[in-house]
């Protein structure tokens, strides 16, 4: 049952990644490889600010910068710079990888005798249990807060930018400017995951982050078969079903090793189930 309560644990963890991945790909059409850098960052700054003794909500600010500059680079290389957003997203997270290992100075920090956010309350004395408590609260605020801005005149801009970027402009919004907003939004996000996925399991590594990016987009095409099944138009209930993924994702690999499949093939199944995902929506179009 641990074992099982671990991957719920590290689903809402990864709450960030699925929606970062959500505002940039399936809000502004974006495929955003950023991810990986951003993610690794998070967890990176999280590490060095903890071994200098700084309290969890201090770090919290510090990170959601670092992950919103990574985010708006990106925005602004392919915007001002009309590179592809895939090649401009590859290109910071390769130098994002120099960053984050300059910043560490090694390639592995341990927490080893540091405080983190799951330390500071201790509302149950079962530290899994505890740690399910904070990480429920901490993803259901940044869950409303990311959906009230989703519902307001901005979010609403945000949104018919993806949907119709040459309608919104003629509107009179700057259409760089939002994609720029949107890609730090979303690395903002993916970095809250690092810095809790570091935080709970203790250590940040250099190579944390790689294919990583499959976790935040295996959460949002199960979100997206659901909501294409159950017709969902709601932006509350879309948000919902992108975490429930996030945590179903974890779920499944957890199972996966609990049958004893091979913990070196994890990668080859997590690509394996994503294929399966994506090939649903296709095979029921085929059989009608």
């Amino acid at each position: 049952m641990d074992f099982y309560l671990t991957a719920l644990l590290q689903g809402l963890c990864f709450a960030g990644i699925a929606l970062g991945i959500y505002i940039s790909m399936k809000i502004f059409n974006i495929p955003d490889i950023t991810t990986d850098g951003s993610y690794t960052l998070g967890g990176v700054v999280t590490a060095i600010l903890l071994t200098r003794h700084l309290p969890g909500y201090l770090i919290l600010p510090v990170v959601l910068l670092s992950g919103g500059v990574a985010g708006a680079i990106t925005g602004i290389i392919h915007t001002k710079l009309k590179i592809n957003p895939l090649l401009a997203g590859i290109l910071v997270m390769t130098a994002l990888y120099s960053v984050n290992l300059t910043l560490m100075g090694r390639s592995n920090l341990p927490l080893i005798g540091t405080s983190s956010i799951f330390t500071l309350l201790q509302i149950l004395g079962n530290p899994n249990q505890n740690t399910f408590i904070i990480l429920s609260l901490f993803v259901l605020v940044i869950t409303l807060l990311i959906g009230y801005l989703l519902k307001t005149d901005f979010g609403l801009a945000m949104r018919a930018t993806g949907n119709s970027e040459s309608m919104i402009r003629a509107l009179g919004v700057n259409t760089d400017r939002m994609k720029i907003i949107g890609l730090a939004l979303a690395n903002a996000l993916t970095a809250v995951s690092g810095y809790l996925i570091s935080q709970f399991q203790g250590f940040a590594d250099i190579s944390m982050g790689i294919g990583i990016v499959i976790v935040g987009l295996g959460s949002v095409i199960i979100a997206e078969t659901l909501i294409n099944w159950l017709n969902i138009t709601s932006v509350w209930i879309s948000l919902v079903l992108v975490l429930t993924g996030a945590v179903l994702f974890q779920l499944v690999l957890a199972l996966t090793l609990n049958i004893g499949v091979d913990a070196n093939l994890l990668k080859l199944v997590t690509a394996i189930f994503v294929l399966l995902i994506v090939s649903l929506p296709r095979f029921k179009l085929n059989n009608k």
